[in-house]
């Protein structure tokens, strides 16, 4: 019997209540949380001879820290014993939610003048991603962003969404000019021959509409790259431009 005692673990409600994480909570404010504590109060229960504090503590061990738990997949966290269903749900929604709050107030005039500053919005949506993200940003003529579009996720250069998907968008949101963007989970910021293609295959579908391409944004783990700036997107177009070239 003595070895079933052993494994038992006290549930949190047997704790004495000032060392319980959602009174401290109440009583001190979330500060005063550990990580693992903040990680047991979304999850609210463990399993069978583990609480929710040491389940928490074990959802970080296999993800290192918050900031790359709030960048995993979600199929990395239904890995963990006694992650599920609703758990899952309440992780993903409290990761999202802290990854929105570090972005501009939605009902703000948003203005995306360059690349510097659709750069810095783009980093702060598709960094640290573990899938490959593409968004497009419709703007209209005073570079003033209309919608922030997600169109597609999945895996490296299979993300790419729909052309005709781009340009209905562009038409619902009566958008003069767009952004297109998408991060490379590896890190790196080199554009890919599909990347190029794509990019092409846009500016030909949206020219005959009036609507303009003004980049296309390609974040990694610490830089980005710019068709604009690049000179690349000068190069697609004029390709585009070639006797033989047609629309899509």
């Amino acid at each position: 019997m003595s070895h079933k005692i052993q494994k038992k673990s006290k549930g949190i409600v047997t704790w004495p209540e000032d060392e319980r994480p959602r009174e401290r909570l109440l009583r001190m404010g979330p500060q005063a949380l550990t990580d693992a504590e903040l990680v047991a109060i979304l999850v609210r229960v463990g399993y069978q001879g583990t609480n929710a504090v040491e389940l928490g503590r074990q959802v970080l061990k296999k993800f290192g820290s918050l900031r790359k738990l709030a960048e995993a997949p979600l199929s990395a966290m239904l890995d963990i014993k006694g992650i599920k269903g609703a758990k899952v749900s309440q992780l993903a929604a409290a990761m999202e939610i802290a990854r929105r709050v570090s972005l501009p107030d939605a009902r703000k005039a948003i203005r995306i003048k360059g690349t510097k500053e659709a750069i810095e919005y783009l980093q702060n949506r598709l960094r640290g991603l573990a899938e490959e993200h593409f968004r497009v940003l419709y703007l209209n003529r005073r570079n003033r962003l209309l919608e922030d579009a997600l169109l597609t996720t999945g895996s490296v250069d299979q993300a790419r969404p729909p052309i005709r998907l781009v340009v209905t968008r562009a038409l619902q949101a009566n958008a003069s000019g767009l952004i297109a963007a998408h991060n490379h989970p590896s890190g790196s910021v080199n554009p890919s021959e599909s990347d190029r293609i794509f990019t092409e295959d846009l500016i030909s579908a949206l020219r005959p509409l009036g609507v303009k391409l003004l980049d296309h944004v390609i974040v990694g783990a610490e830089k980005a790259f710019s068709f604009a700036d690049s000179g690349v997107l000068d190069e697609l177009k004029l390709a585009c431009l070639a006797p033989g070239k047609s629309d899509l």
